[in-house]
């Protein structure tokens, strides 16, 4: 009798999760695709938002049944609070935009927070690597890449190369909204049985999303 082909195992993933729209639809995407989610990861790094991130990231993981892992970064914000980054507070007003045009390089270099997803994806895939799983889960997408060069192909290819070297068990980077734009993964959200008030894409941390600036004109629920 001929044997069976052995079938590949799923994959282990930490999903690295903002409690935006984009994290959240890849995790899903990366679960739906037969992959084990293994832990999910919030990084605070004292942002506006992160009261607001970090309950809806606290959701998801219950969502999903998995544990959750906040991270403290208190020497990022530091640094962020050093270079500016209009995403912490007392650094001045955020930059705000239109719905035909929601931000641009001069918009996304106010809100730059020094390696910011580099030291994400590390801090992932340390953990990644302690527990046993194959690859840290990311939203990165096409439409921010045009501006945010740590969410594009380059980067998240790139990151896996890192990773290569920089772990033993060859943990990897992956991310299945990486080729669409916010129109796509809204559709995806949709399909998945989200709604808006599943995720938080608002850079302040009021008790209601502001509207005008680039996270929450890009989030796009309303077409």
């Amino acid at each position: 009798m001929t044997a069976l082909a052995q079938q590949p195992r799923p994959a282990r993933g930490i999903a690295l999760l903002s409690g935006g729209l984009d994290s959240a639809v890849a995790t899903a995407l990366f679960r739906e695709q037969g992959n084990v989610l293994t832990a999910c990861v919030f990084a605070d790094y004292g942002q506006r938002a992160r009261w607001r991130e970090a309950a809806m990231v606290e959701k998801l993981a219950v969502r999903w049944q998995v544990p959750l892992l906040r991270i403290e970064l208190p020497w990022l914000a530091a640094l962020a609070a050093r270079t500016g980054s209009k995403l912490m507070q007392g650094t001045g007003p955020l930059p705000t935009g239109t719905a035909a045009s929601p931000g641009d390089a001069a918009s996304a270099s106010a809100v730059w927070v020094p390696a910011r997803n580099a030291v994400f994806v590390a801090v992932a895939a340390a953990h990644a690597e302690a527990m046993g799983a194959d690859c840290v889960v990311a939203g990165f997408n096409r439409e921010e890449a045009a501006t945010f060069p740590d969410n594009s192909a380059e980067f998240l290819a790139a990151g896996t190369t890192f990773l290569h070297h920089g772990t033993r068990s060859g943990v990897t980077v992956c991310s299945p909204t990486i080729g669409m734009d916010k129109d796509e993964l809204v559709a995806q959200a949709r399909r998945l049985g989200f709604g808006p008030g599943d995720f938080w894409s608002c850079y302040t941390g009021d008790a209601t999303p502001c509207g005008r600036c680039e996270s929450c004109l890009r989030s796009r629920w309303q077409r």
